[in-house]
C-alpha cells in the first residue's frame, strides 16, 4: 500500500527539469556577486561570491575533462570550505563521480574505501597527504591548501578554456559510504537523477527561500549535509555559512556574524544548543536555572496546546543565540520529541527529515506546522512507502503498540532510491527487489498518514522471555540521568546489558565518592521509567566514549567487543592514550587542529602510565592540582605558544575541556604572561600585593615581629644556624614544611632588616581565611596562592619580587607533611628558579613536627631550630637533578639538597 505524500508547497519548482546537476552548476555565475559561502576562521572570515564559486568549479571541470575517463571516480578527502566545495562541484560537472570520504576514518577503513572505489586521484588538504600516500602508494594527490607553484597543488587542473562534457541523468554523480553502524561501510553510488530529485523536492517545500542564509556545521561525506546542506542552498542562490569549528562558541559566532536564518543540523547539535542556553542560567545559580526550567516547561505545555507564547517570551534569549535564526532542520538520526518541543517552545521552527544514504536521502519530511513531533512525517512527493509485516519479530510478547498498527519493515521506492551497492551484488539483491529498497527500519503509519519509526531490524533484541526490545529508547532513558554521560545497550547472558560512560563532574558535584555506587544508583533510578523487560540486568563502567559515527549514531557492531573487554578488565582503565579511531566525531574534529594534536601528544607522554581519553578528569584521574597546572601550562605555552590562563583553568575539568580551550586560543595573537618579563604581566591586584605595607601597618608588623621572636626564643628555645648564607639579594628560601608553626619559626630566625626585604607565598584559604589572617598576611607581604583558580598569578608575582631584588620564601612541598618526612617538591619552584635565575637557600626547620604536627590544634613546648643551607644556583641544581626538562631537574636537585641537609643535621 502506498502512503499519503507530504505537502511540498503549491508553487512550481524554481528549478528547471534538467537531466543532471550540470545546469545548476553552470548557472552559479548568474547570481553574480551574491554571497555563496561565508567561511569563518578562528580569527577573521572569508566571503566568496557565486561568481567566484562558479568560475572555480567550471575551471576545474574543464581541466579534469582533459584528464579523460581514467578518473571516472575522483575522491574528496577534506574539511568543508570554498576549495573543497568547488572541487566537489567541479568533479561532478566534469562528468565524473565524486567519492566523499570521511577525514576521520581509521587507516584501514581509508585504504579499504580507496581500493573499493577505484579512485586514483584525491583532492585533499596538506595535513592528510601522508595518510593517503600510506593508504595507496601510487595515488595522485591534488592538494587544496598549498602554494600555486607546488607540484601537488590542485590548481594544475584548472583551465580557463575547454569544452565541458554532456552529463546524463543516469550518470553517477557521487559515491557515498554508509556510516557502518552495524558493519563495514558499503559504497552507495547516486546518480544525477537521484540527487536532482532531492534538490527539486526540498526546494518545493519552501522551507527556505530567497534571502535565507544557511549554516552547515556538518562534514560533506554524508549525503544529508552534501545534498540538503550544500546542493539545495546553492541551487536556490542562498548563502552557506561554515563555522570555524564545531565548538559551542564558534557555532554561536557563526550564527551571529553569518546572520544565519536556517541551520542544517543533527540532534546532538540541537541538544547542545538547549544545554548551552540552560548553562547560561545555571552559571548564575540554582534558582535562575530552576526558573528557566519551569518557564520552559510551561512554554512547552502551551506549545502543545497550540498557544505559542514561547516565541515572544524567549525573544531576548534567542537574540543572543542568533537574532536572525528562524528554522532548524534536523536529520541524520532521530530527533527526540521532547527536545523538538523545547526548540519549538523557545521560538524556532523545526523541520524533521528522514531518509538513508541509499535514498539520497529524504523519504519523508515533518514540516514545522506539524504537531506530531514523534513522527518522521509523511512521504515526500514522488516517493512510495509500504511496510513488510513479515519482518516483524515473531516473539509472542512483542511491542503490542507496534503490532496494533500493523507495521513492519519500511520499504521505499522512488526517484531518489539508488540502483545498488558498489561491488556487493549479493547485498544489493538482498536489499533491493523490483525497485523497492528495504530500509531496515521498523515502523508504522497512523490514520493521518504520518510515519513512525520504532527501531532497526538489525538492532532489535529479542529477550529470553520473547519480548522485543529496541536499545535506543533504553539508552536515552539512561543518559537522561545526571550521572550517566552515555549508555550502549546490547543483549547479555542474563538479559539486557549495558556499557555505561559516567559523568564524573556531575557525580562529584553531588558529593558521591564512589563512581561504581553512583552509576549503580543511576541505573536503578532510571529503571523506574522503563518496562520490566527493558531493565538492565548487567552493566560495566567504561571511561572511553562509545564508538559513534560522525552523525552521532552508535556503531553497534563494536559494542559487543567493548563489552567483553570491559568484562575482562573490570573498571581498571588500561594505561595509555585512547585510540583516535574510537573517539567521537567531535573529539576527532578537535584533534584535527595541529595545536590541539600537539597538546594531546604532550598529555599522552606526560601521563603515559594513566588512561588518557577526552573524558579523563585532571583532578580525579590524573591527580593534577593547581600547582601541577603551573608546569603543565608552561609546557603548553612553550610547545604551541598558547597561554592557558587561570580563568580558563577554572573551567577545565576533563581533557576535552583543555583541548577546546587550546582550539579557541590557537591562531590568535597571543601575548602570554611571561615569567621572563613579569612586570609587564602584573595585574592591578598583583601589584597591590607587592606594595610594602604603610607606616601604621609597618609599625604593627614590627611589633608583631619582636613579639613572635621573643616567644620563639624563650618558649621554644629557638636556635639558628647559617644566617650568613642569606646575606644576598633575590634569594629564594625553600624550607621543609611540617607544621603551622613553620612560618612563625622562620620569621623569628630571619633578621628583621632581611625580613623587611622578604616576601612570602601562602595558600589563600589559610593566609587570607578571615580578616585577621588577611591583615597579618598583608603586613607580612604574603602573595596568595589560590588552588581553585590556579597558581600562575602567584608565580608571576613571585618572579616580579625577585626581579626587584627582594627575597622570597616558598614552601616547595606545597603543604604540611603528615609524617614529618620530606615530601616530593611541587613543580612550581623549578619553573620559578629556571626563569628568575635566582639562587635558592635550602632551609631545614626542626622540632615543629614534635611541637605541632598535622591535626594538633595547640602547640606543645619543644626545642626548635632553623638551619640555612648554602645557596645554590639553578644551574647547579640542574646538574644535580634528574628529568627530561630543566625545571624538572632543578626541582629534583633542590629536593636532593634538602634531603642532604636533613641527613647532615640528624
Amino acid at each position: 500500500m502506498a502512503l499519503a505524500a507530504a505537502p511540498t508547497g503549491n508553487r512550481d519548482s524554481v528549478l528547471k527539469k534538467d537531466e543532471s546537476l550540470a545546469n545548476i552548476i553552470d548557472d552559479f555565475r548568474s547570481h553574480g556577486e551574491a554571497e555563496a559561502l561565508v567561511q569563518l576562521h578562528r580569527k577573521g572570515v572569508d566571503r566568496y561570491s557565486y561568481e567566484q564559486l562558479g568560475e572555480r568549479s567550471l575551471a576545474l571541470a574543464r581541466g579534469l575533462a582533459v584528464a579523460g575517463r581514467k578518473h571516472r571516480r575522483v575522491a574528496l578527502f577534506a574539511e568543508p570550505g570554498f576549495a573543497s566545495m568547488a572541487a566537489a562541484l567541479g568533479i561532478i560537472r566534469a562528468g565524473f563521480s565524486v567519492v566523499l570520504i570521511d577525514v576521520q576514518l581509521g587507516d584501514s577503513e581509508l585504504a579499504g574505501i580507496i581500493a573499493d572505489s577505484g579512485c586514483r586521484l584525491v583532492f585533499t588538504g596538506r595535513q592528510h597527504t601522508r595518510r593517503l600516500q600510506e593508504a595507496k602508494e601510487d595515488i595522485e594527490l591534488a592538494v587544496l591548501d598549498v602554494d600555486d607553484d607546488d607540484e601537488k597543488s590542485w590548481r594544475r587542473f584548472l583551465a580557463d578554456e575547454g569544452d565541458l562534457p554532456d552529463v546524463g541523468a543516469e550518470d553517477e554523480a557521487a559515491l557515498f559510504y554508509t556510516s557502518g553502524t552495524t558493519g563495514p561501510p558499503k559504497g552507495v553510488p547516486l546518480s544525477h537523477a537521484n540527487l536532482l530529485f532531492q534538490v527539486e523536492t526540498v526546494a518545493a517545500t519552501e522551507l527556505v527561500e530567497q534571502g535565507d542564509r544557511v549554516m552547515l556545521p556538518l562534514p560533506l561525506h554524508h549525503v544529508y549535509p552534501f545534498v540538503i546542506g550544500m546542493l539545495v542552498p546553492l541551487s536556490l542562490g542562498l548563502a552557506i555559512v561554515l563555522p570555524a569549528s564545531l565548538t559551542g562558541p564558534q557555532i554561536l559566532r557563526a550564527m551571529d556574524e553569518g546572520e544565519v536564518t536556517a541551520v542544517i543540523g543533527v540532534p546532538r547539535l540541537y541538544k547542545a544548543m538547549v544545554a548551552g542556553i540552560r548553562s547560561r542560567f545555571s552559571a548564575k545559580g540554582e534558582f535562575p536555572a530552576l526558573i528557566f526550567d519551569k518557564v520552559l516547561a510551561i512554554a512547552v505545555s502551551l506549545e502543545k496546546r497550540n498557544m505559542p507564547l514561547g516565541r515572544p517570551l524567549f525573544a531576548p534569549l534567542r537574540s543572543k543565540v542568533g537574532s536572525a535564526l528562524e528554522i532548524l532542520a534536523s536529520g541524520g538520526s532521530p530527533l527526540d520529541p521532547e527536545l523538538a518541543w523545547k526548540l519549538r517552545a523557545l521560538g524556532w521552527k523545526v523541520a524533521i527529515g528522514y531518509g538513508l544514504t541509499e535514498t539520497s536521502p529524504l523519504l519523508t519530511i515533518n514540516l514545522p506546522e506539524s504537531k506530531k513531533l514523534e513522527s518522521i512525517g509523511r512521504p515526500i512527493d514522488g516517493v512510495e512507502l509500504r511496510f513488510d509485516p513479515e519482518s516483524l519479530p515473531q516473539g509472542d510478547k512483542g511491542d503490542e503498540d507496534q503490532k496494533s498498527r500493523h507495521g513492519g519493515e519500511l520499504l521505499a521506492k522512488g526517484p531518489g532510491v539508488f540502483s545498488g551497492y558498489l561491488n556487493l551484488p549479493e547485498k544489493t539483491e538482498e536489499d533491493l527487489e523490483n525497485g523497492w529498497f528495504r530500509t531496515g527500519d521498523l515502523g508504522y503509519e497512523d490514520e493521518e498518514g504520518f510515519i513512525y519509526v520504532t527501531g532497526r531490524v538489525s538492532t532489535l533484541i529479542v529477550t529470553e522471555g520473547g519480548e522485543n526490545v529496541q536499545p535506543d529508547h533504553i539508552e536515552e532513558v539512561l543518559a537522561e540521568h545526571d550521572f550517566i554521560k552515555e549508555a550502549g545497550v546490547l543483549a547479555g547472558e542474563d538479559g539486557l546489558a549495558a556499557l555505561i560512560v559516567p559523568d564524573p563532574a556531575e557525580i562529584r558535584k553531588n558529593e558521591v565518592a564512589d563512581i561504581d555506587e553512583a552509576v549503580g544508583r543511576a541505573v536503578e533510578e532510571s529503571s523506574r521509567n522503563l518496562a520490566s523487560y527493558q531493565r538492565i540486568a548487567d552493566f560495566y563502567i567504561v571511561r572511553d566514549s562509545l564508538p559513534r559515527t560522525r552523525l552521532g549514531k552508535i556503531k553497534r557492531h563494536l559494542l559487543e567487543k567493548r563489552f567483553e573487554e570491559a568484562k575482562e578488565q573490570g573498571d581498571e582503565p588500561q594505561p595509555g592514550p585512547m585510540d583516535e579511531s574510537e573517539m567521537s566525531a567531535e573529539d576527532k574534529n578537535l584533534l584535527a587542529e595541529e595545536e590541539v594534536k600537539e597538546v594531546w601528544e604532550l598529555l599522552a607522554k606526560r601521563f603515559q602510565t594513566k588512561r588518557l581519553t577526552p573524558d579523563t578528569s585532571f583532578q580525579l584521574d590524573l591527580g593534577v592540582d593547581s600547582l601541577e597546572w603551573l608546569n603543565l601550562t608552561m609546557e603548553i605555552r612553550e610547545r604551541v605558544g598558547i597561554e592557558i590562563d587561570e580563568e580558563a583553568i577554572a573551567r577545565i575539568e576533563v581533557v576535552r575541556d583543555l583541548l577546546e580551550e587550546v582550539k579557541q586560543a590557537s591562531g590568535g595573537e597571543i601575548e602570554p604572561a611571561s615569567l621572563d618579563k613579569p612586570e609587564e604581566s602584573l595585574s592591578q591586584k598583583q601589584k597591590k600585593y607587592l606594595r610594602p605595607p604603610g607606616r601604621v601597618a609597618g609599625g604593627v608588623a614590627a611589633l608583631l615581629y619582636w613579639l613572635n621572636r621573643i616567644i620563639m626564643r624563650t618558649v621554644f628555645r629557638l636556635q639558628v644556624e647559617g644566617v650568613e648564607n642569606i646575606d644576598g639579594e633575590s634569594l629564594v628560601f625553600a624550607p621543609n614544611h611540617v607544621s603551622y608553626l613553620d612560618p612563625f619559626v622562620l620569621a623569628a630566625a630571619v633578621p628583621k632588616k632581611r625580613l623587611e626585604r622578604t616576601y612570602w607565598t601562602g595558600l589563600k584559604a589559610a593566609a587570607f581565611h578571615n580578616p585577621f589572617n588577611a591583615a597579618v598576611s598583608r603586613m607580612a607581604k604574603t602573595i596568595p596562592v589560590d588552588p581553585e583558580k590556579g597558581a600562575f598569578s602567584a608565580l608571576i608575582a613571585s618572579a616580579a619580587v625577585l626581579g626587584r631584588g627582594k627575597n622570597l620564601i616558598w614552601f616547595a612541598e606545597g603543604g604540611r607533611s603528615p609524617s614529618g618526612e620530606l615530601q616530593p617538591l611541587r613543580p612550581g619552584i623549578g619553573v620559578l628558579l629556571e626563569h628568575s635565575r635566582s639562587s635558592v637557600v635550602p632551609v631545614l626547620i626542626r622540632g615543629t613536627y614534635q611541637a605541632m604536627p598535622v591535626g594538633r590544634i595547640f602547640p606543645r613546648p619543644a626545642r626548635l631550630s632553623v638551619i640555612f643551607g648554602t645557596p645554590l644556583t639553578p644551574a647547579e641544581l640542574d646538574n644535580q637533578g634528574e628529568g627530561d626538562r630543566s625545571q624538572e631537574r632543578i626541582t629534583a636537585g633542590l629536593h636532593r639538597a634538602l634531603a642532604a641537609l636533613q641527613e647532615q643535621k640528624k
